[in-house]
C-alpha cells in the first residue's frame, strides 16, 4: 500500500511516500524549485518521491493533506464575529481555502492522472495532528507524550496528546490568536529580520547580548495556570487583519505582526540590512529567555497532565535547537524525540503516517533514525554534471579524480581538512530538513579559530554572528559536551566542555555551546568514516559542518553543487567518488 503525504499552500510545502508502514521518500519542493521555504503546491517533491519510490501514478492508494479546512469552523466564525478582522485578512484566508479545496485537482495533475484513471483516496489530516503524528509515529517510543508548538494551523499554535502503539489521543489546544510562534516572530520582525523563516537568525544572535530587556518582553504574554498561555494582544496585529499572509506559488510572504505599541515598548524597530547593534543583541537574549521560560511552563504542564517520561516534539518552535538542548534540564522529561523536518514541511510526514495509523489502523514499524530520505545521483549523473562544466573547471585549473576507495577517498579529504581546506561534501541521498547532516554539506577544521569567519566571507556570505555545527563521532560526543545525548538530527545545542573551548573553537559560539550531530557508522557509513580518519589525522572527532549551499536552498543537483564550488572560494569538492580540487592561477 502506498501513501503519498503533502503539505501544500502553506510555507516549505513538501512530500513523503510511505509504503506499507515504511517511509520510502520525503523531499521539500524548495530543492527543486531554489527558492527558500517556498509555498503553493510540491508538484515536484511529489513527482521526485514517486521516482525514488519506483511507483507508477496509479499505484498511489491515499493521500494524506496536512490541512483541513472544515477544522473549528464554529471558533472561526466565532472569532469573526467578536473580532471583526480587516478585509485583507479575510480576502487571504479566504484564496488560501480556495486552492485547498482544490487540492485534489492538483494531485491528479502533479500524479499525470487522466480523466477516468483510478484516483487515490484523498485524507484531510488536520495540521496539528499532522505535526504530532510527524514525531510520535516515527518515534521510537511506544508510549510518549507529544508536543506540537508553532505559529499556527487550521486555527491552532499549541497541542498535546498521548500516543500509545499506533493511535494517539490529542488532549489539548491553544487556539488562535495566542501563539509562542507568533511572539517569537514579533520580534524577529522587530529586529529587522522579515523574510519567513529568520527566526534561526534572532536564536543565533542572542548569545551575543545579556538579557537586559526581559522584563519588558515578558509583558507580551502572560502565563497562566496548567501550562496555558495568552498574548498580550495589544502588542500584536496578526488578528485584526493588519499582518497580510501569502502562500501562493512562490516565497511565503508576511506582513508586520507587532503593533505600534511595541515600538512604544522597546523604541524605534531595527531597519532591515542596518548594523546590528548591542541593543539588537540584547533584545535577542531577551526573547530567547522569555521563549524558553513559556515553552518549558508548556512542556511542564503537558508533563503534568501526563505524567509521561518520553516526550515527542514538533512544530516550527521544535527548530529552537538552543531551548531543545535544555528540555532535560528543566522539566522532568528524560528522553526527548524530534526528528528532522519539525516545521511545517515535516506534516506531510504526520498526514501519511496518520493516514497509515489512525484511519487504517495498521501497526508501526518504522523509526527514523537518520535524515536521508532525499534523491542520490550516481557516478553517470557526476560525470555528465563534471562534462557539461569543463571549460569552467578547465578555467580554474581544476583537478578531477575518481577514487572508488572509500578509505583513501577519506584519508585524502581528512588530510585536505587537516591542512586547513574547506570542502564541499555531496554524497548519497539528500537531506530531509533544514540541516544539512553530511550529504549535503560544507566541511572543514573545527580546530581553527578563523574558520567561522573564513566560510562566512569566502563562502556563504552571511552575517557574522551565526555559528557553525560540530558533526561529532556518536561514541565520543560526552568527552566535547556537557549533558549531551546521541543526536543525529542536529538539533539540540549543548555547552562544550570548557577544557575542549580552545580544541575546537570554530564549532565552539560565543556562549560556548554548540549544536552538535553526532554521527554513527549505520546511519552514515561514508561520514563516519571521513570524521574517523579526521581524528587520526588531529587527535579531534569533529568535523565542522554547515549546509551546502550560498544564500539559497541546499543543493539538490551535482550541477548545483559544481556552480557553488566554482562561484565560491571552497579549494575541494567531492561529488560521490569524484575529488575536484582547485589548482592556483
Amino acid at each position: 500500500m502506498n501513501i503519498l503525504g503533502i503539505n501544500a499552500y502553506h510555507g516549505d510545502v513538501s512530500a513523503v511516500l510511505v509504503r506499507d508502514g515504511q517511509l520510502v521518500a520525503a523531499v521539500e519542493e524548495e530543492r527543486f524549485r531554489r527558492i527558500k521555504h517556498v509555498a503553493g503546491f510540491p508538484t515536484q517533491a511529489i513527482r521526485a518521491c514517486l521516482e525514488m519510490a519506483g511507483v507508477g501514478p496509479g499505484e498511489i492508494d491515499h493521500v494524506g493533506v496536512s490541512r483541513n479546512p472544515k477544522a473549528h469552523l464554529w471558533r472561526k466564525a466565532l472569532f469573526a464575529l467578536r473580532n471583526r478582522p480587516g478585509g485583507g485578512m479575510v480576502s487571504d484566508r479566504a484564496a488560501n481555502y480556495r486552492k485547498v479545496g482544490a487540492i485534489p485537482e492538483a494531485i491528479a495533475d502533479a500524479l499525470g492522472l487522466e480523466a477516468g484513471a483510478r484516483q487515490p483516496t484523498v485524507h484531510w489530516v488536520e495540521h496539528h495532528p499532522a505535526h504530532l503524528a510527524s514525531t510520535f509515529f516515527v518515534s521510537p517510543f511506544d508510549e510518549a507524550a507529544i508536543c506540537a508548538i508553532d505559529g499556527f494551523g487550521d486555527f491552532v499554535s499549541t497541542s498535546w496528546a498521548v500516543g500509545k502503539g499506533s493511535s494517539m489521543d490529542v488532549i489539548h489546544r491553544t487556539f488562535f490568536p495566542h501563539s509562542l510562534g507568533l511572539l517569537y516572530l514579533a520580534i524577529t520582525q522587530y529586529l529587522g529580520f522579515m523574510n519567513f523563516g529568520d527566526e534561526f537568525k534572532v536564536m543565533g544572535l542572542a548569545p551575543y547580548g545579556t538579557p537586559d530587556t526581559e522584563k519588558e518582553i515578558s509583558q507580551l504574554i502572560r502565563l497562566l495556570p496548567d501550562g496555558q498561555f495568552e498574548l498580550d494582544l495589544s502588542y500584536f496585529q496578526h488578528h485584526t487583519g493588519g499582518a497580510s499572509m501569502t502562500w501562493d506559488d512562490g516565497e511565503p510572504k508576511l506582513g508586520r505582526v507587532f503593533s505600534d505599541k511595541l515600538e512604544r515598548l522597546l523604541g524605534p524597530a531595527r531597519a532591515p540590512r542596518s548594523t546590528v547593534t548591542p541593543r539588537e543583541e540584547a533584545i535577542a537574549a531577551s526573547l530567547q529567555a522569555v521563549f524558553e521560560k513559556a515553552a518549558f511552563h508548556v512542556l511542564n504542564g503537558l508533563h503534568a497532565r501526563t505524567r509521561q517520561s518520553r516526550l515527542c516534539l514538533a512544530g516550527g518552535c521544535a527548530m529552537n535547537s538552543v531551548a531543545n538542548g535544555k528540555i532535560r534540564q528543566h522539566t522532568p522529561f528524560s528522553d526527548v524525540y524530534i526528528q528532522p523536518a519539525s516545521g511545517d514541511n515535516g506534516t506531510a510526514l504526520g498526514a501519511a503516517f496518520w493516514v497509515w495509523n489512525q484511519v487504517l489502523g495498521q501497526r508501526r514499524g518504522f523509526v527514523m533514525k537518520h535524515g536521508y530520505w532525499g534523491p542520490e545521483f550516481d557516478d553517470r549523473a557526476v560525470e555528465s554534471a563534471l562534462t557539461a562544466r569543463q571549460p569552467d573547471l578547465a578555467a580554474q585549473h581544476c583537478e578531477i579524480r575518481r577514487i572508488d576507495a572509500t578509505d583513501t577517498l577519506t584519508d585524502i579529504v581528512a588530510a585536505r581538512i587537516a591542512d586547513g581546506d574547506v570542502i564541499g561534501w555531496f554524497q548519497g541521498r539528500m537531506e530531509w530538513g533544514a540541516r544539512a547532516l553530511g550529504n549535503r554539506s560544507i566541511l572543514a577544521d573545527p580546530r581553527r579559530a578563523d574558520m567561522r569567519e573564513i566560510i562566512n566571507t569566502k563562502i556563504k556570505f552571511r552575517e557574522k554572528f551565526r555559528p557553525f555545527a560540530p558533526s561529532i563521532l556518536e561514541e565520543r560526543h560526552q568527552e566535547y559536551f556537557c549533558g549531551s545525548v546521541p543526536d543525529p538530527f542536529m538539533l539540540q545545542v549543548y555547552p562544550v566542555r570548557t577544557e575542549k573551548r580552545s580544541v575546537v573553537p570554530a564549532i565552539t559560539h560565543v556562549d560556548g555551546s554548540g549544536r552538535l550531530q553526532t554521527v554513527n557508522r549505520e546511519g552514515n557509513a561514508r561520514y563516519w568514516e571521513l570524521i574517523s580518519a579526521v581524528e587520526r589525522r588531529t587527535g579531534v572527532p569533529i568535523v565542522l559542518n554547515t549546509s551546502f549551499n550560498e544564500n539559497e536552498p541546499i543543493v539538490h543537483l551535482p550541477a548545483e553543487a559544481l556552480d557553488c564550488f566554482l562561484r565560491t572560494r571552497m579549494d575541494v569538492l567531492v561529488l560521490g567518488n569524484h575529488l575536484v580540487t582547485k589548482g592556483s592561477a
